[in-house]
């Protein structure tokens, strides 16, 4: 399974352990990504989907704000 954000786009990324004496090893950033099923609210119909949690709280946030949005394009982008 791919850790790729669906709707933001956010994946793992790579750069520096970095000590103490500033010696550099590679390292990986990975992405905090969930598989969660949501409700389409323009459809109304359940979608599984592969979301970061910035993501999952932006979609609670414009739920809070009654936002219109339609997550089938969100993803589809």
């Amino acid at each position: 399974m791919a850790r790729v954000c669906e709707i933001t786009g956010k994946k793992t990324v790579s750069g520096h352990n970095v000590s103490h004496s500033q010696r550099k090893t590679k390292r990986t950033f990975k992405a905090n990504v969930h598989r969660r099923t949501l409700l389409n609210p323009a459809t109304g119909t359940l979608m599984r989907v592969k979301l970061s949690t910035a993501a999952l709280r932006t979609l609670a946030k414009w739920d809070r704000e009654g936002k219109k949005y339609d997550l089938r394009e969100l993803v589809k982008k």
